[in-house]
């Protein structure tokens, strides 16, 4: 049995040890502590075992001087630095915890899976770890030149550093934080987000053709609706039969699952009324039933994108985004829809929007304006014929009546 008594060692004053069972089950150990006055109060705590932390009785002898003189703290001074530590780092906002705090106040925004995906995929990773105050310039550089380094479009990284900022402003909403350093300026990159995907008439009929030939009639019958009306992905998606009003002619598209939140209507043409006439009618709300009634179709992307390689469409096309662009593209083209009709029918918030079109209504109002052209300059070029040949028979009939006066007399000789 070992001896708990405590034992003193010769030659180190406030040392002593006891003797404890070791670890192992074999033998014995000594366990130091030491004794010290510091600003006149008596402590004794413990500083080691003999062969757990390789401590021996001069090594004990060192952390009692080192204690007294306050160059080292005592156990019980760690401990609390050790709960004050712990203490301030749950007071403390890391990103990480803004985070979880964002993602649950904004569970239901339509974009928080996508917001999901780029916190954890770019942003936890670079400033996971940091919290507002501690944030600087210099590390969102670093996230942005990372980001750039690993191919991303400037599009992509503006959506990251946009989700930056709002979990900073919402930090500072809620009390989180009480301020944001003045100097902690984002700089967001140029992105040219005016590119047109507009198909040729050949690649509408091979698209056509695809999706006839495709298995799934539904879906197939998606793609058509979002090339004749131009609605938006996630309206076609939660389009409901509630929202058709067959005997008016005109779709709603709900303020729900709409881009901007506000409920907007736009006429149901010929093209649309037979493909959502054709459409079988299921217990499911929605005009695109996913695999329960109570939620739409979901995930469309394999059947796009095996729509799109069968007709032979450019890879850089999006199917749907792409279709809704043709949509403005060919009415701006057409010459027949202004621009401001071109707005309503895309449901686009402002004119600016659909002033991506306005070179192709532009085009159309050049061809309409040559054809009066042609038809003006035509009875124009009629009259200036007919003015010239009456001038040169004038003139003419002048020549002749000179050469008369003119004759010469006849000889009487």
């Amino acid at each position: 049995m070992a001896s708990r008594k405590r034992q003193s060692v010769v030659g180190y004053a406030g040392v002593y040890f006891v003797e404890v069972p070791r670890s192992t089950g074999h033998g014995l150990e000594k366990v130091y502590y030491i004794r010290y006055r510091k600003q006149g109060k008596l402590i004794e705590e413990k500083v080691g075992g003999q062969y757990r932390d390789n401590m021996t009785a001069a090594k004990a002898s060192s952390i009692r001087g080192l204690r007294m003189e306050g160059r080292d703290a005592s156990n019980e001074e760690k401990r609390a630095a050790v709960r004050a530590a712990k203490m301030a780092e749950e007071s403390r906002y890391s990103f990480n915890r803004l985070w979880s705090l964002f993602e649950e106040v904004k569970s239901s925004n339509r974009s928080i899976k996508d917001d999901r995906i780029r916190f954890n995929l770019h942003i936890a990773p670079s400033l996971g770890t940091k919290s507002i105050p501690e944030l600087t310039v210099h590390d969102i550089d670093k996230l942005r030149a990372k980001l750039e380094k690993a191919g991303k479009s400037p599009q992509t990284v503006k959506h990251v550093l946009t989700l930056v900022k709002r979990i900073l402003n919402f930090a500072l909403q809620k009390g989180y934080v009480d301020s944001i350093p003045g100097t902690l300026r984002i700089t967001m990159p140029t992105v040219d987000n005016k590119v047109t995907e507009n198909l040729t008439p050949e690649q509408v009929q091979n698209l056509m053709k695809a999706l006839d030939e495709e298995p799934d009639q539904t879906l197939a019958s998606l793609v058509r609706l979002a090339l004749f009306t131009g609605m938006r992905r996630s309206a076609l998606l939660n389009l409901q039969w509630e929202d058709l009003d067959f005997e008016r002619g005109f779709i709603n598209l709900r303020g729900t699952v709409a881009k901007k939140g506000k409920t907007e209507t736009i006429p149901m043409n010929e093209q649309a009324r037979a493909i959502l006439t054709a459409l079988p009618h299921t217990k499911s709300p929605y005009v695109f039933p996913g695999r329960y009634d109570d939620k739409p179709r979901g995930n469309i992307t394999d059947m796009l994108r095996r729509v799109k390689e069968k007709a032979g469409l450019p890879e850089a096309f999006r199917p749907l985004h792409g279709l809704r662009h043709s949509f403005a593209s060919w009415l701006a083209s057409s010459g027949q829809v202004s621009m401001y009709e071109l707005q309503k029918l895309l449901t686009h918030s402002s004119p600016q929007m659909t002033q991506r079109y306005a070179h192709l209504h532009d085009d159309a109002l050049r061809k309409a304006s040559g054809v009066a052209s042609a038809l003006f300059g035509s009875i124009h070029s009629s009259s200036q014929e007919g003015k010239g040949a009456v001038e040169t028979e004038q003139a003419a009939s002048r020549a002749g009546s000179k050469k008369k006066q003119i004759s010469p007399a006849k000889n009487d000789g």
